[in-house]
């Protein structure tokens, strides 16, 4: 996503460089999970990624640059899978794709979601990352409300004000969900599904 990549002091043409970088960001999340945020450390970082402190310093400045990558890297794929959702002519079908795309992240990289909304107050540059990946996706579900025949405009019962409420909806139903038992977020994305069905017009067809 253009803009949202955090400052890097790298070499662009390095292939070994993007490898090592790869390998940062993935002990990054393993650490989140084994250790947390606030408990993991530079050098448990470069330990993991088989490279000394200061060789870490060369890509990222701190933990929390590389924090904010591996948010960056996990939004972006957030983004890649679902950005297709709002180019589908039947909108039933897209919230479908959406919630199942959704709940394919949150499955996969839910520890580093939860930990992108944690920091979302108190890290600017995380904060900005997940302030545009709620706009990217309150523009898809305008879309697809649009599409349903929702009208266009920003009072309550209009699409763009109906979109922002169901993607806070989404997000917070997911924080929750994804830190109980594996069958909740399966739950979560049903109700929201439905919801959003609902808001669309749509509960009443077929």
């Amino acid at each position: 996503m253009p803009g949202t990549q955090p400052a890097r002091r790298r070499r662009a043409t390095e292939r070994k460089g993007d490898l090592r970088e790869r390998a940062i960001l993935d002990t990054c999340e393993s650490l989140l999970a084994e250790k947390g945020y606030e408990a993991m450390t530079v050098g448990d970082i470069a330990q993991g990624a088989g490279i000394t402190r200061g060789a870490l310093y060369f890509y990222f400045g701190s933990k929390q640059e590389v924090v904010t990558a591996l948010v960056a890297r996990t939004v972006e794929h957030l983004w890649e899978r679902s950005r297709a959702t709002a180019e589908s002519d039947d909108p039933r079908q897209a919230i479908a794709a959406a919630m199942r795309r959704t709940i394919e992240l949150w499955n996969e990289h839910g520890l580093v979601m939860r930990t992108a909304i944690d920091l979302s107050l108190t890290v600017p540059e995380i904060g900005q990352l997940w302030s545009h990946t709620a706009d990217l996706f309150t523009g898809a579900i305008v879309a697809v409300l649009e599409r349903a025949g929702v009208p266009a405009g920003g009072a309550p019962d209009q699409a763009a004000a109906m979109a922002r409420a169901l993607c806070w909806m989404i997000e917070r139903s997911f924080y929750h969900a994804s830190q109980e038992s594996p069958g909740s977020l399966e739950l979560a994305s049903a109700a929201c599904e439905h919801i959003w069905l609902t808001c669309a017009g749509l509960t009443r067809q077929g």
